[in-house]
């Protein structure tokens, strides 16, 4: 009878945007096995004509009307100056990230526009991420090396590369025999998040600049060696060392 019913709550609500955040934390935890948890999200919310007005603007990367110093959306957490609205952990912490579904479903149906964040390390993806502005050369440098890509997640200010798992003794290792990496990179691993589409933040909508592949068990994933040695090469194979990409 769960089931049933169930079914038809997702069969009468799925037309509207409120279950997409919830759907799509679904199929991370228990199709993909991802440990999620909902971010801090913005203070105001759909559920009023403002907060669809805000909401619709940030995902946009735009401002909130109002005076001219105003900086956007505010985040839902204590800290007045947050510099990264809404895409943090809050309330839960990092910790309580889980495939459990019972648990994703009771968040996302309490808070639905809350954003979606995923616990990178252990068994979970990993990350590699660039400013938005170099993204796009870097995908088109590293598809002519022939590299095989699995998902890419991007903002209006960063791009991600999602990575196998790796632990930081590794990445440790893996920096220090680099002559030279560029210091825009930023890598998500054991004990950080990262959002997932499609979510909306203060820095704006996030959406999948390489999606999974459709039907996929779980998403297949690149070693981050490979990944970081393409970038690296990428930024320094000008003639006379400058760089193709503006990291």
């Amino acid at each position: 009878m769960r089931e049933i019913l169930g079914r038809r709550r997702r069969l009468r609500f799925r037309p509207g945007a409120r279950t997409a955040r919830l759907d799509a934390a679904v199929t991370f935890a228990v199709e993909w096995n991802w440990p999620v948890l909902p971010g801090a999200g913005l203070r105001t919310t759909t559920r009023t004509a403002a907060g669809l007005k805000v909401l619709s603007r940030a995902a946009a990367g735009l401002r909130t009307p109002g005076r001219a110093d105003d900086p956007g959306p505010d985040c839902s957490c204590p800290d007045p100056g947050c510099v990264v609205p809404g895409a943090h952990p809050y309330d839960p912490g990092l910790l309580a990230a889980t495939t459990d579904e019972r648990m994703v479903r009771w968040w996302w149906t309490a808070r639905p526009d809350a954003p979606v964040l995923l616990a990178t390390g252990g068994g979970a993806p990993c990350a590699v991420s660039l400013p938005a502005a170099a993204g796009a050369r870097a995908l088109a440098a590293l598809d002519a090396t022939g590299m095989r890509l699995g998902p890419v997640v991007a903002t209006p200010t960063r791009w991600s590369i999602l990575v196998a798992p790796y632990d930081l003794e590794r990445l440790g290792e893996l920096l220090y025999a680099k002559d030279s990496v560029p210091s825009s990179l930023r890598f998500h691993g054991e004990g950080g998040y990262l959002l997932l589409p499609p979510s909306v933040a203060g820095s704006g909508q996030v959406r999948w600049e390489r999606a999974p592949l459709t039907g996929s068990a779980r998403p297949w994933l690149p070693d981050v060696e490979a990944v970081v040695d393409a970038l690296v090469e990428a930024s320094t194979s000008m003639p006379g060392g400058g760089s193709r990409l503006a990291y």
